[in-house]
């Protein structure tokens, strides 16, 4: 469904939704025929809830498609995520409440390390503290080529925002990320001719950055990628009426629900009990309640399968928490699948449910990949949840007389 034709029969309602997505959720069995790492948690109030629920499996892009966590979000939020394609770096920069102007370009930066020969071998230098990389960004921000002012604000660990700033760039840039060790670095490239200043300007800096991180091992030089330009898009309040909230600990999480025009608030601690805390602080300010999990998915993509099951297990442990604000909706889900036997984001549908005291309760005790696809809800586009949402919220009018 267009949200722009959803948003001709919102109306007004007095209701309360939280979407609670666990990064990467969907996952694999470690052997045939076994279970996956949501069907092993032990999911007490989970399962309780999803017996009251409407089960099912989304799809975030397409069926076969692999997709990042930008697209993920954003079809999780209701969007369609071919059309309303956003850039990481612009995700990122936003995640650290970067004011991106219209002459900027924007990238996810790592720092990385490479050896004697300049062969990558660790793409995330030892996943390096932030105050190591906040002094790194210093050392970074003094970077001088005319015409162009550069930014970097560190994100968290070896993570940070590249933002050039100039009249003229382009974004239509590859990325210096090969995405494996054991290569070079890839140098930035035009994919069209009105990106050719950004791409010389990217290279330059990254010349630079190399020579003045020589002696910072494992830090020792930096790789960009997601280069991209701030887009428009329709916002949450625009849409469907609502004062949205973001409760996330991870920069680019933050920026893909600032650019829903969500209120992203303050989390008092690193921890997922913090931001449960700031849901239950904040609970009577807003109307709608995104609170990301991030540790489901570093496991997946780690490969530790029993991490994973742990995160979960933990989630399932504050569920309650939630439970307690008697919201009117819930939505259970993920932005895509990082099973920890692929070691990466993969296609497979995502386990999804939504609760309210109208949905056609499918009377499963037990939320799993395969106990949701037996669920009434079907396996459906990730971007048919919110309607779904929003309908059993009393948010949607009836179509025509």
């Amino acid at each position: 469904m267009e949200v722009e034709f959803l948003k001709s029969l919102i109306i007004p309602a007095q209701t309360k939704m939280a979407m609670l997505i666990m990064d990467g959720l969907g996952g694999l069995p470690l052997e045939p025929g076994g279970k996956t790492e949501l069907e092993t948690a032990c999911t007490p109030h989970l399962d309780a809830l999803a017996e009251l629920s409407a089960l099912g499996l989304t799809i975030p892009v397409g069926p076969g498609i692999t997709p990042g966590s930008g697209p993920g979000h954003l079809a999780i939020f209701g969007y369609d995520p071919i059309r309303y394609e956003i850039g990481r770096g612009v995700l990122e920069a936003l995640g650290v409440d970067f004011d991106l102007g219209p002459d900027d370009v924007a990238a996810r930066g790592n720092f990385c390390s490479i050896d004697q020969d300049g062969l990558i071998t660790d793409r995330r230098a030892g996943r390096l503290p932030t105050v190591a990389s906040q002094e790194l960004a210093k050392l970074l921000q003094t970077i001088r080529i005319e015409g162009v002012e550069f930014f970097i604000r560190v994100v968290r660990e070896h993570r940070f925002a590249f933002v050039m700033r100039a009249p003229g760039l382009g974004d239509a840039l590859t990325e210096t990320d090969p995405q494996k060790i054991g290569v070079p670095a890839l140098p930035v490239s035009a994919l069209h001719p009105d990106s050719e200043k950004s791409s010389q300007l990217a290279n330059q800096f990254v010349q630079q950055a190399r020579r003045l991180l020589a002696d910072k091992y494992p830090a020792n030089m930096i790789l960009l990628r997601g280069f991209a330009r701030y887009p428009t898009l329709p916002t949450y309040p625009e849409l469907f009426g609502l004062r949205a909230a973001a409760i996330a600990l991870h920069g680019m999480y933050r920026g893909v629900a600032r650019l829903a025009g969500m209120q992203v608030l303050p989390v008092a601690g690193e921890t997922l009990a913090d931001e449960f805390t700031s849901l239950e602080k904040n609970w009577p300010d807003f109307d709608f309640f995104y609170l990301h999990v991030k540790k489901t998915d570093t496991a997946g993509e780690e490969g530790d399968f029993e991490r994973k099951v742990r995160v979960i297990e933990e989630v399932d442990a504050l569920l309650p928490r939630l439970m307690a604000l008697k919201p009117d909706v819930v939505i259970v889900s993920g932005d895509h699948s990082s099973p920890a036997v692929l070691k990466s984001h993969s296609w497979h549908p995502v386990p999804t449910l939504i609760y309210s005291k109208y949905v056609r309760a499918d009377g499963i005790a037990e939320f799993g990949e395969r106990a949701c696809g037996r669920g009434n809800l079907g396996t459906l586009p990730a971007k048919d949840i919110m309607p779904i949402a929003l309908a059993n919220a009393g948010r949607i009018a009836k179509l025509g007389a």
